[in-house]
């Protein structure tokens, strides 16, 4: 995962994203209900129990919060782009204006399913995104240090494993990059 550069505009909204590292989290319960029942749904490549699930995670994030929760929507097999130099696949989008969450259940090449850590990792994304937008006032919501610790505190919390602490790596042009040897030879905190 990698940062985006600081932008020229809204430096402050950028700087005031990094800054927030943690969040308030929904109950326990129903929420690792819910996950454990994603789980087993995408195992059963049961796309209509995933989106269920996914939306009844949405909602009880979105009530400890009290503001509206998203739509969220769950495609089959994610899109890839392949070009000279690269090849993307998007995993999950938010829409900023109609706050929809967008996940793909299914992997571009293979179109097998998605793993359960790595989809709900992209849920626990997207679900920040909303955050930042609806409640933080973070419009831009751009993906800053702040911005990752706190879909990764989500994302222990729902599987209730522990959280290590990242550690960044500073890259040309301002950017982050997590140095995941290091992170992971790191401490442990229980969520």
């Amino acid at each position: 995962m990698i940062t985006d550069k600081l932008p020229r505009k809204n430096k402050d909204e950028y700087l005031r994203s990094d800054s927030l590292k943690a969040i308030q989290l929904p109950p326990a319960e129903p929420v690792r209900t819910h996950a454990r029942q994603m789980e087993e749904a995408l195992a059963r490549e049961d796309r209509k129990a995933v989106q269920i699930s996914a939306t009844a995670i949405g909602v009880a994030f979105s009530g400890a919060y009290d503001i509206p929760a998203p739509k969220v929507r769950i495609l089959g097999v994610r899109p890839r782009e392949v070009t000279e130099t690269s090849v993307t696949e998007t995993f999950g989008d938010y829409d900023t204006e109609t706050h929809k969450i967008r996940l793909w259940m299914r992997t571009a090449v293979l179109q097998k399913p998605t793993a359960f850590g790595t989809f709900l990792s992209t849920l626990c994304h997207e679900l920040c995104h909303h955050l930042d937008v609806v409640h933080l006032d973070l419009e831009n919501t751009y993906h800053t240090r702040g911005f990752y610790e706190r879909a990764g505190l989500l994302y222990h919390y729902i599987r209730a494993t522990p959280v290590r602490q990242l550690v960044w790596t500073e890259q040309k042009g301002g950017r982050y990059n997590i140095n995941w040897p290091e992170t992971m030879r790191g401490s442990t905190r229980a969520t």
